[in-house]
């Protein structure tokens, strides 16, 4: 199973973004999706998660600015990205709990990164 993330770029203050996020492979269900982002010398934090079922979960500093959302027909899952600060830039993660198709094992699969950057 892997993760393609797409739809990172330069954006000013105030601006928007949508990432997007593919899952592709053997895949039997995706459970929970989500997005996270890190800055250099930081750890990696959560920004937000989907279940399957459409329940959601933020940071606190992004609620009412992004909105997660997924189709799971397509195993993919998005991040609206609104009203962007500076503080937003980071390079954005994309990860999935995925059961593989077959073997009925659980896989947890990072994508490869998207960088938001946020200046005037």
């Amino acid at each position: 199973v892997q993760l393609q993330a797409s739809g990172g770029g330069l954006v000013q203050p105030g601006g928007s973004l949508r990432l997007s996020c593919a899952a592709s492979g053997s895949i039997f269900r995706i459970n929970l999706m989500g997005w996270y982002r890190q800055t250099p010398g930081k750890q990696r934090e959560m920004v937000a998660q989907i279940t399957s079922g459409g329940s959601t979960n933020y940071l606190d500093s992004v609620k009412g600015r992004f909105t997660i959302s997924r189709d799971n027909a397509k195993n993919t899952v998005y991040l609206q990205l609104n009203s962007l600060k500076p503080d937003d830039t980071a390079v954005y993660y994309c990860n999935a709990d995925a059961i593989v198709r077959g073997s009925g094992a659980w896989m947890n699969v990072w994508g490869q990164g998207t960088l938001v950057t946020v200046s005037s």
